[in-house]
């Protein structure tokens, strides 16, 4: 996963599946819960890196610590 950021800003270039070309990104790490019993959901949350296209709107969702 290539990753340019724009000197004028923040935006990051990333290779969308979606549009298949490189396009402005919004990057976000995020703590989502995996498990589906509520009993369980609060010793199941992991960090994700998550990047979501600016043209497109397409959401990538990347585990980050893959432990």
């Amino acid at each position: 996963m290539a990753t340019t950021t724009h000197s004028d800003d923040d935006t990051m270039l990333e290779t969308c599946t979606s549009c298949d070309r490189e396009t402005p990104h919004t990057v976000s790490v995020q703590i989502l819960t995996e498990s589906t019993k509520t009993e369980n959901a609060q010793f199941s949350r992991e960090p994700y890196r998550v990047a979501v296209c600016g043209v497109c709107g397409a959401e990538e969702k990347t585990r980050m610590n893959n432990a």
